[in-house]
């Protein structure tokens, strides 16, 4: 038996993120109507900003957190989304999952990553395209107080999302 090597070159295109950021936006949606933590318009605009960061090249990741008490309290859920741009080796999931509590006071916190690509001439650009404002936070999103409970892939073609989700 010899050996072989081969190289795979994955690649995509707008549609390809729009494709995954639609499956990313069906999750927010259903978290906001389970939970109650925030409207559906809200959720449609964060989902907006996703892909229009991710269309530009700027975004690597994005934590949702259910937290009970507001927006100092307890986290209950979360869910981290780490984009994956060769993503040719993931095979993409249907969006959903269990739904989300509803807790008292609830608060979605919703923190993005960037790229290094998203300096300060990017975000000034970028800044009038956004729905939200978005602003620096040094919330600890590492959910050191709940369980990986599972999770699943976003993916088109090169382009794509691993989702992993937690709970208490």
């Amino acid at each position: 038996m010899g050996t072989s090597t081969s190289t795979a070159t994955t690649s995509y295109t707008t549609a390809d993120i729009e494709i995954v950021v639609r499956r990313f936006t069906a999750d927010i949606l259903m978290i906001a109507q389970s939970t109650g933590a925030i409207t559906e318009a809200k959720a449609r605009e964060y989902a907006a900003d996703v892909e229009t960061l991710a269309k530009k090249g700027y975004l690597s990741a994005v934590d949702l957190t259910l937290l009970r008490g507001g927006s100092y309290g307890v986290e209950e859920r979360a869910v981290k989304y780490t984009v994956n741009t060769t993503a040719g080796d993931l095979t993409s999931s249907r969006p959903g999952g269990a739904l989300w509590p509803r807790v008292t006071d609830p608060f979605l916190r919703i923190v993005l990553s960037y790229t290094s690509a998203y300096d300060s001439s990017a975000k000034a650009a970028l800044s009038p395209k956004l729905n939200i404002a978005w602003t620096p936070t040094n919330a600890d999103t590492s959910h050191f107080s709940l369980n990986q409970s599972g999770g699943r892939d976003y993916a088109s073609n090169g382009w794509g999302m691993q989702r992993k989700d937690f709970s208490a």
